[in-house]
Order: C-alpha cells, then structure tokens, then sequence
C-alpha cells in the first residue's frame, strides 16, 4: 500500500539542509529565511515584521500581550503587521531540532494582487482583528510552499519562478481564515488599516515622547477610537506598545552594542533611569545588568 505524501517531511528536509546551524539563515529567495534551533529555549523577546511562517519540526510558544499562542509542526503563524514579541521553542533535541521557515510579506505585491483578482471585501466593514493567528497550513498553501523552498535547489529558477509561487502564497493567505487580516491591513480605508499606520510611526519615533492625541490626529482617529482598535489590533495599548519597543532596543543596545544600562536607557528615550529599571525588570524579569550578565552567561555556557 502507498503511504500518503507528506509534504511536512520534505520540507523539513529542505529546510534542515539550507540552515545546518542554530540561528536564522537569509536565503537566494528574496523575502524568504530559514530558522533551526537545536535546544529549547527561554523566553526570547523582540518583534515580528509582517510575515508567514510555517513550522516544519518542532514547537514554539508566542506571546503578546496577555495572549499565548502554541503551535508546532503544519501549523503556521501570520502576522500581518509589526508586533513585539516573545517567544519561546519547545520540545526539540540536537536530533530533532526546531525548522521553520518564513516569508516576509511585501505590502506593494499585496496591493497588486488585490488590484488584479477580486476577493470578498465583507471584512472591510468588520470589527478590526487581531493582526496576529495560526492557523493549519491547507494542503494548496502546503504545496505552494514546497514548491518555493524546491527552488534553492534550482537556483537558476529563482528569478523567474519564485515571484510566481510567493504571489500564489498569497492568494492562499488571503482567500484562507486570515483573509480579513491581510485585507484589513492593505485597505486604507479600514481601522486597521489606520492601526498599522499608527504602529508605523510608533516604530520610527519610538524613542520620543507619546502624545495620544497627537498620533490619533495623524492617523484620523479619535483618541477613543485609536485606543479601542489599537488594542484589538496589537493586543497592547500604543503606549505599552511603544514601551516594548523601546526596552527590546535597549536589552539590544547593551547585548550587541554593549552599551551600560544608562547610556541605553537614554538612547531608547528614558530621562529617568530608576523608571527605565523598573519597568525592564518587570518586562524581562530581571534588572538590566543583571539581565544582560545572565544572556551573556548563557552565551559563553552554549558555545
């Protein structure tokens, strides 16, 4: 009898040998990068940009916010604008590491293809949703997917193909349960829409002061209104929004650019260090000296 074909297992197969190291791995394909990670992990913190990731081995935790999202191997996570993060893999081994692979979605190619196919717009009228799911892969977008990675062993097919099968992605995505959210996001018409352009300047100008009705102006938001759909966008308020952003830049500044705590607590916009100090302790659970002294630890103990 033949077995059923799995697409799960080639494309782990794919992925395991184009990222043979821990860490993320940019590849030939414009917006697409591979991930491996040989051990479990604690709670790592930083953002997600708007992208499409499937997970191929393993498992992984997601937080933002109060939300936890858990999702592991044929699942996968759509963000449809940029959100700070933490995260967490679970259940691998040195024989069995995590494998995932992303696709960063490009929002001129999204807008071009909403131009040329007609897609249900009910969710442009909708409540805003989270700008954040997962979902089961569909065997269409589990096959697209393959496709696309099968093209790093074709190289000389990446220029032509690659453009093809990522707009097929995307057609998927959009016409699967996360339509409303990418729909949403590109329409400028929409609250959401509005939310992603608040977030956009958030992460430009994150280091200087919020004023509330200054960005709900900028965005043609009531401050009401900007704080109601801000929320059910990201999770966060726009102020505790701004907040991770600018302490995920610090714990940064001090790791890779090793900054002391009070020249990073300044960089990131903090006037007053005892502040900056109160609230990353409360965000990573530590005190930032004490923070940085245990990643750099952890760095030495794993090499």
């Amino acid at each position: 009898m033949t077995l059923p074909f799995n697409p799960n297992q080639e494309l782990a197969s794919i992925v395991a040998r184009f990222a043979p190291s821990d860490g993320e791995h940019r590849t030939p394909i414009d917006n697409l990068n591979l991930y491996r990670q040989s051990a479990a992990t604690v709670w790592q913190h930083g953002a997600y940009r708007p992208c499409f990731a499937i997970v191929v081995q393993g498992r992984k935790n997601l937080t933002i916010g109060a939300e936890t999202y858990n999702y592991g191997v044929g699942e996968y996570i759509l963000t449809a604008l940029d959100l700070p993060v933490s995260t967490q893999v679970t259940n691998v081994g040195s024989d069995t590491p995590y494998l995932c692979f992303g696709m960063a979605l490009d929002s001129e190619r999204l807008k071009e293809l909403l131009s040329r196919v007609s897609i249900p717009r009910q969710a442009l009228t909708a409540e805003p949703v989270r700008g954040i799911a997962v979902n089961a892969a569909s065997p269409e977008l589990l096959d697209a997917s393959l496709r696309l990675l099968r093209l790093l062993d074709r190289p000389e097919d990446i220029p032509a193909m690659a453009p093809l099968i990522e707009q097929e992605i995307l057609y998927r995505l959009l016409t699967g349960p996360n339509g409303p959210r990418l729909l949403q996001i590109a329409m400028a018409e929409s609250q959401s829409n509005r939310v992603a352009r608040a977030v956009a300047w958030l992460r430009s100008n994150y280091t200087q002061p919020l004023r509330i009705e200054e960005l709900a102006e900028r965005v043609g938001m009531s401050v009401s209104s900007l704080h109601h759909h801000f929320k059910t966008v990201t999770a966060l308020s726009p102020m505790q929004y701004q907040k991770q952003l600018r302490l995920h830049e610090a714990r940064r500044l001090m790791i890779v650019e090793q900054l002391d705590v009070g020249s990073a607590g300044h960089r990131v916009g903090y006037q007053s260090p005892s502040q900056f100090s109160r609230e990353y302790s409360r965000l990573y659970g530590l005190p930032p000296l004490k923070d940085v002294e245990a990643m750099r630890n952890n760095a030495v103990a794993a090499e």
